[in-house]
């Protein structure tokens, strides 16, 4: 490994240990991307337990999960509720200003929030948050200007890569795996 490799990872692990608040984007992250619709108009998604698993651990470790989405969906709504996230913001056309109001709503700096996105729709938000995460397949210029970028993809692990990333960074692993390992 080079010294700037290192210096990068050490940076991204620096980023990741300060997140109090991470963000989510949907469709695309949380999801594959794909968009479901019955033949009576309804929406339906496709969401990976393991990511879900992923952000509950991240929640019992202190860090507030929110799930923002430039679309409103039902599916959406009831896969929040399944896993206790309470800050789910849907129909959001300026993700970067909902952000900044979270952190301001509890006293914290942007470096002190995350997001993870897969689209240039959220470059504004990934660029200003401190700590900015995307999946394996996001768009280029995306993956371009993000600390991490995940290995796997959208809807398949890429969400818990990053939750994972995070409870190391903040040495809160062992704790979170100590109940499964007992």
């Amino acid at each position: 490994m080079t010294k700037r490799m290192a210096k990068a990872m050490t940076t991204t692990a620096d980023k990741a240990a300060r997140i109090v608040l991470m963000g989510f984007d949907v469709d695309g992250v949380l999801t594959d991307g794909t968009l479901y619709f019955s033949s009576q108009g309804d929406e339906i998604k496709a969401f990976s337990s393991l990511d879900g698993h992923g952000l509950k651990m991240l929640q019992q470790a202190g860090v507030e999960v929110a799930l923002i989405s430039g679309r409103s969906s039902r599916a959406l709504e009831l896969r929040a509720a399944n896993l206790g996230v309470k800050e789910l913001h849907m129909g959001v056309a300026d993700k970067r200003a909902l952000l900044t109001g979270l952190a301001a709503q509890r006293g914290i700096e942007l470096a002190q929030t995350g997001y993870m996105g897969d689209d240039v729709v959220d470059l504004p938000v990934l660029r200003s948050c401190g700590f900015s995460a995307a999946v394996a397949d996001g768009h280029g210029e995306v993956l371009t200007r993000v600390d991490y970028v995940a290995t796997r993809g959208g809807g398949r692990g890429a969400v818990r890569e990053v939750c994972d990333l995070i409870l190391r960074a903040q040495g809160k692993w062992d704790a979170a795996m100590a109940e499964y390992l007992a």
